[in-house]
């Protein structure tokens, strides 16, 4: 179980996480659809995950989900140090109605972040829908993974965000089994 603390003048974030979980999920952050998206993530990725958020929500939602997504990233990278021979790279495919996004991640300790999705509205509840970009870019960076995302199709942007939150979930999963022959790289490390 890895646990990281995070706090600042603008939030104060605490999780504990375990990658091989049996999806035992709290989580509460004050935005109610950003907890649907988070327990999303976090079911599909198969985690057991808690997480507490008390952020400057009277300003917006930014400093809330920026720092999220930080520690997210950071627990996931201690996390996976020195995992050994996994997959490293894989992608989902989410339908939800008539949304399909697609997600591909390679754990290669090489942060980057591709985001292609238009979104409708401004809010999914309390939730500015232009956070989700800042999300994936923080976490990607902080994991220290490439991560492409592309709302394929769609026309309901709750719809949307949820089929990325499960693609991640479902692709890191995905990526992190163990595989024979060693590390998946030709320079013989990440």
């Amino acid at each position: 179980m890895i646990t990281v603390e995070r706090k600042t003048g603008e939030t104060d974030v605490s999780l504990s996480l375990e990658l091989a979980g049996k999806r035992k999920i709290q989580v509460r952050t004050g935005i109610g659809f950003f907890d649907h998206m988070l327990t999303s993530l976090a079911f599909w990725g198969g985690w057991d995950l808690t997480l507490h958020c008390k952020g400057d929500l009277e300003v917006d939602t930014h400093h809330t989900v920026e720092d999220v997504a930080i520690t997210l990233g950071q627990a996931f990278k201690k996390a996976t140090a020195g995992c050994g021979a996994i997959e490293r790279i894989a992608y989902a495919f989410v339908p939800m109605d008539e949304a399909l996004c697609r997600v591909v991640v390679d754990i290669c300790n090489r942060p980057y972040c591709v985001f292609d999705a238009d979104f409708k509205v401004e809010r999914v509840g309390d939730y500015e829908t232009y956070m989700t970009e800042h999300f994936f870019r923080s976490f990607a960076t902080e994991a220290r993974i490439t991560l492409h995302m592309h709302g394929l199709v769609g026309t309901n942007d709750h719809h949307m965000i949820e089929g990325m939150f499960k693609g991640l979930g479902l692709a890191l999963r995905r990526a992190l089994i163990p595989r024979e022959g060693g590390v998946a790289s030709t320079k013989g490390s990440l």
